[in-house]
């Protein structure tokens, strides 16, 4: 019999700003992910926690620990994550 290999989660808290706070209802939001989860992991779960978000997810910078992320990037362990929305203004 094949052991079927286990994937190792992790809690990721994502602080939300300005449009998304609004939207979510909350500063940050907490979600499971996998250890080597990717930013656009990222994406995925947090439309999926808060389908609300989505237009605004697909659109907005993800920062990891103070950085912008693209979304190849891997989130390391006890990462600081910050979903920022685009500004507008005039």
């Amino acid at each position: 019999m094949t052991e079927i290999p286990r994937t190792e989660h992790r809690t990721v808290v994502v602080k939300l700003f300005a449009g998304a706070k609004q939207i979510a209802g909350v500063p940050e939001l907490s979600l499971e992910l996998a250890d080597h989860a990717t930013v656009a992991d990222l994406r995925t779960a947090l439309v999926a926690r808060c389908p609300d978000l989505a237009p605004l997810v697909r659109r907005a910078m993800v920062a990891v620990n103070c950085q912008f992320a693209p979304d190849a990037n891997t989130i390391p362990a006890a990462a600081e994550v910050a979903l920022i929305p685009p500004v507008s203004g005039g």
